[in-house]
């Protein structure tokens, strides 16, 4: 039964995390004052250290960056549910710790705090549980993700022709002077 039940933490994970990213973008895309209080406290405290802009609405970390980043990790955790698709489910899962990542951090250790908008914390309750939810996916599909790198590896890494590969049996021992 459990197992059974376990099965489904997959799916309800990809639905969940979708469902958080695709809602907070009617904020981010409609520059909804909730949206501007974040960003504009985000800014002014980049602006207090030099760094101004890089959370304006024109910054490499804008509303914008970050709510299309959350739309392409809720498209390949959505895509991912159809079983042909499933290894989607990781690079989503990569995508969305990423972007988690970077909130939790705010949320923590900027003067955003953690009830920017006096909702409870709400924001950052859903900030955490998409954040911690997508790690356990990272770690259930340690797999797909060691053969993601690899196949990454090969494409920028290309073999050296003659070089000894490490199927090729022992390495030769080097010489000594």
């Amino acid at each position: 039964m459990m197992h059974r039940l376990l099965s489904y933490a997959p799916i309800a994970y990809a639905l969940t995390a979708s469902a958080v990213f695709l809602d907070s973008l009617r904020f981010k895309f409609t520059n909804a004052p909730e949206t501007q209080v974040i960003f504009g406290r985000l800014d002014a405290w980049a602006a207090s250290f030099g760094a101004g802009g890089v959370f304006s609405q024109t910054g490499v970390f804008s509303q914008y960056v970050i709510g299309s980043a959350e739309l392409v990790a809720s498209a390949l955790l959505l895509a991912s549910l159809v079983p042909a698709l499933k290894r989607l489910r990781v690079i989503g899962a990569l995508v969305a710790v990423a972007v988690m990542s970077g909130a939790v951090t705010f949320h923590l250790f900027t003067p955003l705090g953690i009830d920017p908008n006096n909702d409870g914390g709400g924001l950052f309750a859903m900030a955490v549980v998409v954040w911690l939810s997508s790690i356990a996916m990272l770690v259930a599909g340690r797999g797909v993700l060691i053969e993601l790198a690899g196949a990454i590896a090969r494409v920028l890494v290309p073999e050296r022709r003659g070089a000894p590969h490490l199927t090729d049996g022992p390495m030769p021992t080097p010489a000594r002077s």
